[in-house]
């Protein structure tokens, strides 16, 4: 659907503007009404002709399959205008004769939010607007409180929800391989947008998908979203929120393993590991740089089980190899107590990292301190003393 460049216009206050704008505001409730009742005729349309084309599934007639498709596509398509119409012909006349309640004019802003998105982004544009047009229907249908419309509803909802937020995905995935060369704020820009599309999915989608289907095949996402809830508990200070990022890829890998690929989750991964160890160096306080520490052992762990143990091609066989050494060093310590095994994580944790780190020592040197400060902490590495003899005296020079 094409969209009109329109914008919201103050009321202006002369004679004729006054009797245009009475006249207006008496024409909006007609106005409501008869989209009202085309919209409702042409969900009315879509469910059957959904309902139609899910039980298609179970025939074998390919041709009777496409048409059923073809039908729901098109009475989608007629579905998405009626309430594009609605938003053009209501709410922004409301909005510009200032009768609109705050919810509505917060509604045509994000409405032209999206349509902004257009000129440059016509992909995630096509996936959004159609996101919120699906979903502010969803609110009608439910203040129906009519349960079986709501159910047919939310059957068709979460189908379409599923493949929106996997094309939306996908999209960023390939903007991240996109942005390799490019400015890093438009790479962080794309990072958010990934992990504000999971969490949207999850707050607002996930409990419906797990109500509508079968919770027997979930049973590793609901353990997974139950992660997620208590990462959301209180005030969230920045641990926290890299904290609830990586348990929504965590999520990720269950949900969206192909619209989101293993290396677009690496990479979201590694930012996550790259924005803590900045929040390390900043730390001023020991307790701080504990919790730190913990969360950076927690990375590292999810980012290995979610991501690197299920990688098949490595570019390098020496890392692969490495790796290997790693993952079996990390499985050693399964059987030890939980406290001993944590410990002796963070150590192979930290000192894996190191040598990622090593490699640009200049840049990294501060986080490497800290590492390797806590590996002495922790008795897995010594503070090597060594004295010289210069001009007479003796100097004591510690390295680390």
């Amino acid at each position: 659907m094409e969209q009109k460049s329109l914008r919201v216009l103050e009321t202006n206050t002369t004679f004729f503007s006054k009797i245009a704008t009475t006249l207006t505001k008496l024409l909006i409730p007609t106005r409501i009404g008869i989209n009202g009742i085309l919209i409702s005729m042409k969900r009315n349309n879509l469910l059957k002709s959904y309902d139609n084309y899910a039980k298609a599934n179970n025939i074998d007639d390919v041709d009777t399959k496409e048409s059923l498709y073809k039908k729901y596509e098109d009475n989608y398509a007629l579905y998405l205008e009626a309430i594009d119409k609605y938003i053009l012909d209501s709410v922004y006349k409301k909005v510009k004769n200032n009768t609109a309640t705050n919810f509505e004019k917060e509604a045509l802003s994000k409405y032209y939010l999206i349509v902004s998105l257009k000129e440059k982004q016509y992909i995630e544009y096509k996936y959004k607007k159609q996101e919120y047009l699906v979903r502010m229907d969803f609110e009608t249908v439910n203040e129906m409180k009519k349960e079986a419309i709501i159910e047919k509803y939310n059957e068709f909802y979460v189908c379409k929800m599923d493949s929106l937020y996997k094309g939306m995905l996908k999209n960023y995935s390939v903007q991240l391989s996109d942005n390799i060369s490019s400015k890093m704020e438009e790479k962080n820009m794309t990072y958010d947008k990934i992990f504000s599309a999971l969490e949207r999915y999850i707050i607002d989608i996930l409990p419906i998908k797990l109500k509508t289907e079968k919770e027997d095949e979930y049973k590793n996402i609901i353990k997974e979203y139950g992660r997620y809830e208590e990462t959301i508990i209180g005030k969230l200070d920045e641990r926290d929120e890299i904290r609830k990022k990586m348990t929504l890829l965590g999520l990720s890998r269950f949900l969206f393993t192909h619209s989101l690929p293993l290396i677009a989750a690496e990479e979201c991964y590694a930012k996550l590991i790259e924005d803590t160890r900045g929040i390390l160096v900043a730390d001023d306080s020991k307790p701080r740089q504990t919790r730190t520490f913990e969360l950076i052992s927690d990375l590292i762990e999810e980012y290995n089980i979610k991501v690197l143990s299920t990688k098949v091609y490595w570019d390098k066989p020496e890392e692969r190899d490495s790796y290997k050494k790693f993952w079996d060093e990390y499985k050693s310590y399964e059987g030890l107590e939980e406290e001993e095994r944590k410990e002796k994580n963070l150590v192979l944790f930290l000192k894996y990292d190191l040598k990622s780190l090593n490699k640009e020592k200049d840049t990294n040197k501060n986080i490497i301190r800290l590492y390797k400060e806590k590996l002495v902490e922790l008795g897995s590495m010594r503070n090597l003393k060594n004295t010289y003899k210069a001009e007479g005296n003796y100097t004591k020079k510690v390295t680390v």
